[in-house]
């Protein structure tokens, strides 16, 4: 195999990974114990009619404030 496909090798297999986790994601939903007890700022999780939605807001804001100081950085240059 020639080195310079390597790189679109790993990224191939990373998201074939990264889509089978996703596809799982659901049916390992149903078998974990509830989400209930972890702190609302670590994992928030919204439900209604069979349809789950978890996110971390404390990941949202560390994202947010990342994004932004990175944007401050590059118009500062």
């Amino acid at each position: 195999m020639d080195p310079s496909y390597r790189p679109f090798t790993a990224l191939g297999l990373l998201l074939i990974v990264s889509g089978i986790i996703l596809v799982s994601l659901p049916v390992l939903a149903r078998h974990l114990p509830s989400l209930d007890r972890f702190p609302w700022f670590l994992v928030w999780v919204y439900r209604r009619n069979g349809f789950y939605f978890v996110t971390s807001p404390l990941l949202i804001v560390i994202s947010i404030i990342s994004l932004l100081l990175n944007l401050f950085n590059r118009s500062s240059l």
